[in-house]
C-alpha cells in the first residue's frame, strides 16, 4: 500500500469535527441608579463633645480640725446654704476666747491712757507737772488704740475661723462622693478636698469643630442673615436618643487648634430632669438653615479624581457618562449637596461605578427593581418544582 492511500485511510477514520459556536455577546453591566430630584434639604452636621457642669465647686476644710458629723447623702441634690460636715469647734471657740481676752485687756489699757492725758492736760496748763508727762501719755494712747485694733482683727479672724467649722453647701447642685470619713483629721497644712457640687441644670458641652465645617456654617447663617451662634443645636446622647431640649452657642474660641485645625465651641442645653451629667459623652448637632430645592445624592454615588467630584449619570441611549458635579463640604445624613453640575430627572449610578467606561451601555435598574427581583429569586429557590428538580438531580446509590 502506498502513502496515498495510508494517508487517505487516515483521514477517512478521523471523526468528523463540528463547527465552533460562534462566541455569545457579554451582556451590559447591570447598575443602580436613583432619579434625580430637588428638594428643599438642612444642611446638618453632629461633632462629638463631652459634657460638664457651669460650675464645679470643691468643698474644702479650711481649718484644722477633726470632723464630726456629715449632713448629706452621696450624690444627692443640695442646695445652697444646707449644711454639709461639722467640724469640732473646741480648738477654734479656745482661740475665740483667747483673742477677746487680748481685746479686752488693750481696751482696758487704752482707756487708762486716755484718763492720764484727760487728768494731765490741765496740770500742764497750770505748770504743775511736766510738758513730757503728758507727751508720754498721749503716746500710750496711740500705741494702747493700735493694740486694740490688733486684738479686734484677731477676734475677728477667730470668729471667721470657727464659721468654717460649719461647712455649708455654696451653690445648688448635685453632691458626689465624700473624700473623707467622720473622725478624720483634715486642714492640716493645706485645705483637705470633703467634696464636689456640681450644678448640672443648665449643662454644658464641649466639642471642636472642623475649620471647614466652622467656615462653612458660618456662610449658611450669614446668608439666612444670622450669626453662627445663632444656630439651632441638639444633643444626641450615647444611646442615640435626642436629648428633648434644644440647646445655644455660649462660646466659640478666638483661635483655631494649629495641631487639629478645630475650633473649641461649648453649647448649653436645659437638665430640668437632671439626667445629664459631667463626664458624659455625646454629640451636638449643629443645623444650619433650609436651603432652596436642590439636588441631593447618596455620598457613595461621588468619584473623586484629582481634587475634583464626578458622578456617572445613565443617558437616553443609555450609556454611561461621567459628570463632573460641584458640592458642599458638609454632608446631610450621608448624602451630597449638588450645587451645579446635575439636573432633576437624570438618572445617576449609585451601585455598580466600578463596572462602567466612558459610553458603555450599561442596563439602569433602580433599587425597588433590585428589591423585587431579589424576592422573585428567593421564592422561585422555595418553590416545589425547584425542590423536585434539586431531587432529580441527586445521584441515586446502590
Amino acid at each position: 500500500m502506498n502513502r496515498l492511500s495510508i494517508l487517505a485511510l487516515v483521514v477517512l477514520s478521523l471523526p468528523a469535527c463540528k463547527k465552533s459556536a460562534p462566541p455569545s455577546a457579554v451582556p451590559p453591566p447591570v447598575v443602580q441608579v436613583m432619579e434625580t430630584a430637588k428638594k428643599k434639604v438642612t444642611n446638618s452636621t453632629a461633632f462629638v463633645g463631652q459634657l460638664d457642669s457651669p460650675e464645679n465647686v470643691e468643698i474644702r476644710a479650711r481649718v484644722e480640725s477633726f470632723i464630726e458629723k456629715m449632713h448629706f447623702k452621696e450624690g444627692d441634690e443640695v442646695k445652697a446654704g444646707d449644711p454639709l460636715f461639722d467640724l469640732d469647734k473646741r480648738p477654734n471657740e479656745e482661740k475665740l476666747a483667747a483673742a477677746k481676752g487680748q481685746l479686752a485687756e488693750a481696751q482696758a489699757a487704752l482707756a487708762k491712757s486716755k484718763q492720764d492725758v484727760a487728768r494731765l492736760t490741765p496740770l500742764v496748763a497750770q505748770n504743775a507737772v511736766a510738758k513730757r508727762d503728758l507727751d508720754d501719755a498721749v503716746i500710750a494712747t496711740q500705741g494702747n488704740e493700735a493694740s486694740v485694733s490688733a486684738a479686734e482683727a484677731k477676734v475677728k479672724t477667730a470668729e471667721i475661723e470657727l464659721s468654717y467649722c460649719e461647712i455649708k453647701a455654696p451653690i445648688d447642685g448635685r453632691i458626689g462622693a465624700r473624700q473623707v470619713a467622720v473622725g478624720s483629721l483634715v486642714g492640716k497644712g493645706e485645705p483637705t478636698l470633703l467634696a464636689t457640687i456640681s450644678k448640672v441644670d443648665p449643662i454644658w458641652c464641649y466639642c471642636s469643630i472642623s475649620e471647614v465645617d466652622f467656615l462653612n456654617f458660618d456662610r449658611l447663617a450669614r446668608e439666612a442673615g444670622r450669626e453662627m451662634g445663632q444656630l439651632p443645636v441638639k444633643l444626641l446622647l450615647a444611646d442615640g436618643t435626642e436629648h428633648p431640649e434644644p440647646g445655644k452657642w455660649v462660646f466659640i474660641d478666638r483661635i483655631v487648634d494649629a495641631t487639629t485645625a478645630t475650633i473649641r465651641v461649648r453649647a448649653e442645653f436645659p437638665n430640668p430632669n437632671k439626667v445629664l451629667r459631667p463626664g458624659m459623652f455625646a454629640r451636638v448637632k449643629l443645623s444650619a438653615p433650609a436651603r432652596e430645592e436642590t439636588i441631593v445624592i447618596p455620598e457613595r454615588a461621588l468619584v473623586e479624581l484629582q481634587g475634583r467630584n464626578f458622578v456617572w449619570v445613565i443617558d437616553a441611549e443609555g450609556r454611561a457618562r461621567q459628570r463632573p458635579v460641584e458640592v458642599l463640604p458638609a454632608r446631610v445624613d450621608s448624602e451630597a449637596i449638588v450645587t451645579k453640575g446635575l439636573e432633576a430627572g437624570e438618572r445617576v449610578v449609585v451601585e455598580g461605578v466600578n463596572k462602567l467606561r466612558e459610553g458603555v451601555v450599561a442596563k439602569a435598574v433602580t433599587g425597588a427593581e433590585l428589591a423585587a427581583d431579589g424576592a422573585a429569586s428567593a421564592a422561585a429557590a422555595k418553590s416545589p418544582a425547584a425542590d423536585a428538580a434539586k431531587s432529580e438531580a441527586k445521584p441515586t446509590t446502590k
